[in-house]
């Protein structure tokens, strides 16, 4: 909770209340990061690179995208993805939008609370979120995505109202305990009913016209809102076997609309639901496992800690593969550098990456490319001017990678408080003789100078860059 709490009500009653609180009170940055993921299209490769960003300066989300990038769920071809980039190229944008909502939204409220009706709650969505992409007829990649991005948020203002450590929260788990209705008791408790909160977070989120034809008060809009209305409620029947008059009703409306026998979609169904059990493992919540019918057929699989920052031979000899793969067909710089800004970070170990351009005048070197945290300054800030004797343009005074190493008397570059202060690591692009761009990485306030074999993977890395390059300049 906030610590203003005096500036705060000591209950919130409506739903615009609750609106407010969990949009600006409780869980600001959730809100703004899936504003920010549900704004990127994927309408050109600048998209894609602003997406990587997105996922890359979480190191945890980082890790749970990559995992669940190599699962039979999302890669059939069961290609070994090692990089955002790589998986997005692979695999598709909307698949790894997909992944990186559901991981911020599963880390997010879990880190927060372990309240059991939170984890039945999250247990719900990610069954019905597998349910709708599973069971959706002519698929295409953005429409699988959108059904399971739908039914995963579905329910947002539930799960959200579950996270937050309130008085009210214990008050309706108390009334819930004694077996009042859940509405009844979501109105009197919050003057409001998580479904209301929910239409109001969709709002507030701009989640996009999908979520919000889902959760509507009224039909739904088009089959797969449907679809995904009928995956949830699936989820909700299935917590108490699979079957029973609702389930079988259920059963009888899905083969309608699927065109399909109903027996068909119950075995369906009961094999999408042992999927969800090893989504729930790949996402790192093996908590919720109990809660899925089918768990027993995930038991095999464990969860993998995020590793630390440090550099990873294996990842680098993957990335360098992808790369190298990447030059074998037509060159696309964008790509490229994108690997090599993401394998400096990733496989080396480096905590800040950045990539400078030559701008149109030729005069600065400007940010294309950032990646890492504690960055914010560096796009408006982190400019080499050619012409003026700065500390800054000391990195431009080799031709080949080096390990820059500060004068004493370096002042700090005013956007950053480490930039030009501390060692770091720098590789030049050239044509025709001339530097066009430089890669720059370091460890902010680490305290730890790259060693001798960062700069040698370092080197490797920019090679790429420099190669592909010199290939577009004779092409």
């Amino acid at each position: 909770m906030a610590s203003t709490t005096d500036t705060l009500p000591t209950r919130m009653n409506g739903t615009r209340a609750w609106v407010d609180y969990l949009s600006k009170v409780e869980l600001p940055v959730l809100a703004n990061t899936l504003r920010r993921i549900n704004e990127l299209t994927d309408s050109n490769s600048s998209t894609v690179n602003q997406l990587a960003e997105v996922i890359l300066n979480d190191a945890q989300l980082t890790s749970q995208v990559l995992r669940l990038s190599n699962t039979v769920f999302y890669n059939q071809t069961r290609t070994q993805v090692g990089t955002v980039s790589r998986a997005i190229t692979l695999i598709g944008f909307d698949a790894v939008k997909s992944m990186a909502i559901s991981s911020l939204i599963v880390d997010t409220l879990l880190a927060r609370s372990e309240r059991s009706h939170l984890l039945k709650c999250l247990a719900r969505a990610l069954h019905a979120a597998v349910q709708a992409r599973c069971l959706l007829p002519r698929r295409n990649e953005q429409a699988l995505e959108e059904v399971f991005i739908g039914a995963l948020l579905m329910n947002i203002g539930e799960l959200a109202f579950w996270s937050c450590d309130t008085e009210q929260a214990d008050e309706l788990e108390q009334r819930l305990g004694q077996d009042e209705p859940a509405v009844a008791a979501q109105k009197t408790v919050l003057k409001t009913t998580f479904a209301e909160i929910t239409r109001g977070l969709v709002e507030a989120w701009a989640l996009g016209p999908f979520i919000r034809d889902v959760v509507s008060a009224g039909r739904p809009n088009s089959k797969a809102a449907s679809l995904v209305r009928h995956s949830v409620e699936l989820a909700r029947l299935s917590e108490s076997g699979w079957r029973g008059a609702d389930m079988d009703k259920l059963m009888e409306t899905l083969g309608g609309e699927l065109e399909e026998a109903p027996a068909t979609v119950r075995d369906q169904v009961r094999i999408n639901a042992g999927e969800a059990a090893k989504i729930a493992v790949s996402l790192g919540i093996p908590q919720v496992q109990a809660l899925l019918p089918g768990a027993d057929t995930g038991a095999e699989e464990t969860t993998k800690s995020p590793q630390p920052a440090a550099p990873d031979p294996e990842l680098q000899l993957q990335i360098l593969r992808e790369l190298a793969e990447c030059l074998t067909a037509k060159p696309d710089i964008n790509q490229v550098c994108q690997l090599v800004t993401e394998g400096i970070q990733r496989a080396l170990g480096m905590q800040r990456v950045a990539l400078l351009m030559s701008d149109r005048s030729g005069t600065q070197l400007v940010p294309r490319k950032v990646l890492g945290l504690e960055t914010e300054g560096w796009r408006d800030g982190f400019v080499i001017e050619r012409n003026r004797k700065t500390t800054l343009n000391r990195l431009l005074s080799d031709h080949e990678c080096t390990l820059y190493k500060p004068a004493k008397d370096a002042q700090r570059a005013g956007f950053d408080p480490w930039v030009g202060k501390v060692p770091a690591l720098v590789g030049p692009l050239m044509a025709k003789g001339r530097i066009v761009g430089l890669f720059y990485a370091d460890n902010a306030g680490a305290g730890s100078a790259p060693s001798a074999g960062q700069l040698t993977a370092f080197s490797h890395f920019v090679r790429h860059a420099q190669l592909c390059l010199t290939l577009l300049s004779v092409s």
